[in-house]
């Protein structure tokens, strides 16, 4: 079974995210839009587009959207299966977590590294 197939998104918080987000947009030229981050398009080795897309976002520092995660920042990872990963990962012993979203954007999951950070595993919808 295939596990991670690419980094879906980084997250991360700021003390004054408007202030960061400029700054990044600013001096690294990130196109930051009005929902606080970017979206990133793949390419293939010769440059022409390819399905799919990596997101960057900062949001407010105090979100508990990291929880139970003290850590100020999460990556996404992108999988195949989100329902075998899971399983496999409790089988492992790894500490998943039992909430799992469905959404328009795909299937959710997330797993505590032993660092104690919140790791989001991202099953996108079929072609995207």
């Amino acid at each position: 079974m295939k596990r991670v197939t690419g980094i879906g998104g980084i997250f991360f918080h700021a003390k004054d995210p408007a202030a960061l987000q400029a700054w990044y947009k600013r001096h690294l030229g990130i196109d930051v839009q009005p929902w606080g981050g970017a979206a990133f398009e793949w390419a293939d080795e010769s440059g022409q587009p390819f399905k799919g897309t990596t997101a960057w976002s900062i949001g407010a520092a105090g979100s508990d959207h990291f929880a139970p995660s003290k850590a100020s920042f999460m990556v996404n990872y992108r999988v195949d299966n989100l329902v075998a990963l899971l399983q496999a990962l409790r089988e492992e012993g790894c500490n998943v977590l039992e909430k799992m979203d469905d959404s328009e954007f795909g299937k959710f999951g997330w797993v505590i590294d032993p660092e104690g950070n919140k790791v989001e595993l991202w099953e996108p919808l079929p072609g995207q």
